[in-house]
């Protein structure tokens, strides 16, 4: 009986023990002192069961724990950089008009911004994208690209509509004569004569010569003339009197005013440039072809004046021509302890640039030979079995390119059938601007 009664005081004693207060054991925590750094910023790691008990979380919050620091308000720490925004996306035209009407630009050198309307011009311009570019090369083409990036301080803008541009005086009274040029100038399509030609000797010179004005160009060797129509015409008949003489392209180049054309005149010519082991095992190498592309690629980007007088033009010109396939021998191993031999191409090119601007009176004819270079058209044999250059690998290549550019005004007036549509040169890879 008394057994019985001790197990029984024992059982009643462990069911107290298991059953006691649960708060008790969850408000049980070891002390722990808050990290405080320097700046008053309080860190700790969170308490197991803060979410489950958000009240008992707030209550362990040290009472003496310092503050952070108040974050300035959003209209504080913006104030002054609506000038850090241009150029970032959105709309920079209104960007600018905020910032120089609440004179956060400098202005050290009178500086003062201008609206420039563009819709007389692009308005005509409805399905060609971003015409408003080609004002703005235009006006960098005059200005200089230092201009905007030296001092003094000046910003140009320019959407389809308007063109805002924060600059100097003398700047303004630049670009206010740029901009006159598409907006009160010529709206209709304008006609470009090019003519392309090439002589087998520059003696041409000696005949021509009293007919011509000569006109300096900064380019190394190539030459520029200036010609009335009628000694143009002159001209033209004594050099189709001769024998050495071949037309590679005449058209009538289809322009707006200021914009750009490109015209193209490529073909490839395939080389054995390496020699790999091939993956079947025999032959046991085969050869690598490559291509260049070899020919001519021009660009023009004329511009009128508001009267049609005169005449901007800027010419860009690549001739790549391969000169000839210089062979070289290779002595390739193979398992049998054996050589293979095997041949590949070098090819030597020769190329020649122009990249120039001219201004001339728009009745009159402009000439430019590019001197004794590369011929951009490769003339082949007229009798293939006797046709030397497939075994000497070299190419006929030496010509005086000859280049007429005539400005024939509207394409209204001008044209009585569709013109010739010049093929489109292309860059691969990623665009590159490089337009001034």
């Amino acid at each position: 009986m008394l057994r019985s009664v001790t197990l029984l005081s024992l059982c009643f004693a462990l069911l107290i023990v298991l059953t006691g207060e649960p708060t008790v054991a969850q408000n049980f925590q070891m002390p722990s002192s808050p990290s405080v750094g320097s700046e008053g910023f309080t860190s700790r790691a969170p308490a197991p069961n803060a979410q489950a008990n958000p009240a008992a979380s707030t209550a362990r919050a040290p009472s003496t724990a310092p503050q952070a620091s108040p974050q300035r308000p959003p209209q504080q720490r913006n104030q002054g950089t609506a000038t850090s925004q241009l150029g970032q996306g959105g709309n920079n035209n209104a960007l600018l008009a905020a910032a120089a009407a609440s004179g956060k630009l400098p202005s050290t050198h009178g500086q003062y911004l201008e609206r420039y309307d563009l819709r007389p011009y692009t308005g005509y311009l409805t399905k060609m994208d971003h015409p408003q570019q080609a004002i703005v090369d235009w006006i960098v083409r005059e200005t200089g690209s230092d201009a905007w990036f030296h001092e003094p301080f000046g910003y140009m803008s320019a959407s389809r509509d308007e063109l805002l541009v924060y600059h100097s005086p003398a700047m303004h009274e630049v670009v206010s004569g740029i901009v006159d040029r598409f907006v009160a100038g010529e709206k209709d399509p304008q006609v470009l004569h090019l003519r392309v030609m090439t002589v087998g000797s520059p003696n041409w010179r000696s005949r021509a010569h009293l007919l011509m004005q000569h006109v300096s160009v900064d380019s190394p060797g190539v030459q520029a003339w200036l010609l009335t129509k009628e000694n143009a015409a002159v001209v033209m008949s004594q050099l189709r009197a001769r024998t050495d003489v071949r037309q590679v392209q005449a058209l009538d180049l289809i322009t707006q005013n200021g914009q750009s054309q490109k015209l193209a005149s490529t073909r490839g010519r395939n080389y054995i440039r390496n020699v790999r082991p091939a993956p079947t095992g025999w032959p046991p190498y085969e050869p690598e072809t490559g291509e260049i592309q070899e020919g001519y690629r021009l660009e023009l980007s004329p511009l009128l004046s508001v009267d049609g007088r005169t005449i901007d033009c800027v010419l860009k010109a690549d001739i790549d021509q391969v000169d000839k396939l210089v062979p070289v021998d290779l002595d390739l191993p193979l398992p049998n302890a054996q050589t293979h031999r095997a041949r590949i191409d070098v090819p030597q090119v020769v190329s020649w640039r122009l990249h120039e601007r001219f201004r001339w009176q728009s009745d009159m004819v402009l000439l430019l030979s590019c001197g004794v270079v590369a011929s951009p058209e490769r003339q082949s044999s007229p009798l293939p079995f006797l046709n030397t250059n497939v075994f000497t690998g070299t190419t006929v290549g030496r010509a005086d390119a000859l280049m007429f550019v005539e400005f024939r005004g509207r394409a209204s007036e001008n044209l009585t059938t569709t013109p010739l549509v010049p093929q489109m040169a292309s860059q691969p890879g990623a665009p590159n601007r490089g337009r001034y």
